[in-house]
């Protein structure tokens, strides 16, 4: 029986482009294809095994000249599937982009129009640096930081109690490894099921059935009874990614299982009993989505009887390093090639970059230098086209609120206040940094990348706050 060909997702406007690569490819993968965001990540949603490789146009509709969308469907696919390997194909050819892709989590960046020789040659490079076994099963927390070192001493006290975790920090941060690793593996229940689930990349009409499973023609398609995540985690864990993508209506069943363990599967009467220890994990602030009228606090606060914030890798000092070091010996083992090295130079600006997509995107880093420079040494130059030129220091001073203008703002405050019978403190900062945020998009002309940097931001971040506002 031959081995099952790995799976790749081309997503692309473009029809001569899908049809194309799909039939160029379609000895060596399954191919699916997609035109849009919202179709392929409903596509996914119905797939019993997310790709192991995607191939994504940044230019997609209803922006086709624009990154926004490409950039934007990288993070959902890695948010559905972490594991995944993701290229950029596009018309958009421009350093920028490629840099910020690979921020967000891509691998690599190919500009149209490619050879399809030159896009195997990728394809099997990605697949050849795949993780030898998924990544919560091959490592834990790898640092010595004092940030670090206060994870590992409250994972220590949490880890065998009953009670949920909930597990806050950024994307690409190692929430899952938290989850899988040091409150599932090193426990008493390591013996039994870990499930996870993520909150995002299930339909919300079928959330609920995949949760507390279902009877016999309890919705359309329902054509036989069927066991929910918590059922199948049995005594086990089961582990919610993105528990802030919950909808609101599914939120008081979530809540009851974890008040007295009962649910009750879609369209049956009978109550079961749950016994599985419960962990969350989120990158949005719960309590901004509690004010904001999208989380329930009685749920945020049965979830986050014990929580740990897992840092951000600009907050773990030389960590960094040991990470390159420790991710530069799995690939050079995985794919049997010489170590890289850093220069001197290299390794200051390595210590100086911030890591805006944290350790998802080191690793993305040192996959492609691996790749790419295996038994050399790789210089600050050849380094720096690794990075978000987002992230790296702008030109031109920096200008914060100078004493006159606090007076101005005050009197503005001020005459709010006068006006208002109860100021709604949250949603006036939020209106302010809106309006911040609007004001350099336009003085930019429109272009993200020139608007995050007269903010002082990043452009991952200033995404992240428009996506943010969008969803509100």
């Amino acid at each position: 029986m031959s081995a099952a060909k790995p799976l790749l997702l081309i997503v692309d406007d473009d029809s001569l482009i899908t049809e194309s690569l799909s039939f160029a490819f379609a000895q060596t993968f399954d191919v699916v294809t997609s035109h849009s965001r919202p179709h392929a990540l409903s596509l996914l949603r119905q797939l019993r095994q997310p790709p192991q490789l995607a191939l994504v146009d940044l230019g997609l509709p209803p922006f086709p000249h624009r990154a926004d969308e490409g950039f934007a469907l990288i993070g959902d696919l890695l948010a559905l599937a972490p594991e995944m390997k993701i290229i950029v194909l596009t018309g958009q050819n421009d350093a920028d982009n490629a840099r910020h892709a690979r921020t967000l989590g891509a691998i690599d960046f190919v500009g149209k129009p490619c050879d399809p020789g030159h896009l195997a040659a990728l394809f099997t490079q990605a697949m050849d640096f795949a993780e030898p076994q998924p990544a919560s099963a091959t490592v834990g927390l790898v640092g010595d930081s004092l940030p670090m070192q206060r994870l590992r001493l409250q994972l220590g006290q949490y880890a065998d109690l009953d009670f949920p975790v909930l597990i806050e920090g950024e994307s690409g941060s190692g929430k899952d490894i938290v989850a899988s690793y040091h409150l599932h593996q090193l426990t008493t229940r390591r013996d039994k099921p870990f499930l996870a689930l993520n909150c995002a990349a299930i339909s919300p009409a079928l959330l609920e059935p995949t949760l507390f499973g279902h009877a016999r023609g309890a919705f359309t398609g329902a054509t036989g009874a069927k066991s929910g995540y918590f059922e199948d985690a049995d005594s086990g864990t089961l582990f919610l990614d993105e528990i802030g993508e919950l909808p609101l209506e599914l939120q008081p069943k979530l809540l009851r299982v974890l008040e007295n363990g009962e649910y009750q599967r879609v369209g049956e009467t009978q109550t079961h009993v749950s016994t599985a220890r419960i962990i969350a994990a989120t990158n949005r602030d719960l309590r901004k989505e509690i004010r904001a009228g999208r989380f329930r606090a009685d749920l945020y606060h049965r979830l986050s009887v014990f929580s740990v914030a897992v840092p951000s890798l600009r907050e773990m000092g030389d960590d960094r390093l040991l990470l390159l070091e420790h991710f530069a010996r799995l690939y050079a083992d995985k794919a049997q090639r010489p170590l890289f090295t850093l220069s001197p130079a290299a390794r200051q600006l390595w210590m100086q970059y911030s890591f805006p997509g944290n350790v998802r995107e080191l690793r993305n880093i040192v996959i492609r230098l691996a790749a790419s420079r295996a038994g050399q040494e790789v210089g600050a130059d050849r380094l720096r086209s690794e990075f978000d030129s987002e992230d790296e220091a702008t030109t031109g001073e920096s200008r914060g609120l100078a004493a006159d203008d606090l007076v101005q703002v005050r009197q503005a405050a001020r005459r709010h206040l006068e006006n208002a019978d109860v100021l709604d403190l949250d949603a006036t900062l939020e209106l302010w940094e809106r309006g911040y945020m609007e004001a350099a998009i336009e003085l930019s002309g429109g272009n993200i990348s020139r608007a995050a940097r007269r903010l002082g931001i990043n452009r991952t971040t200033l995404y992240n706050r428009l996506e943010g506002r969008n969803r509100r």
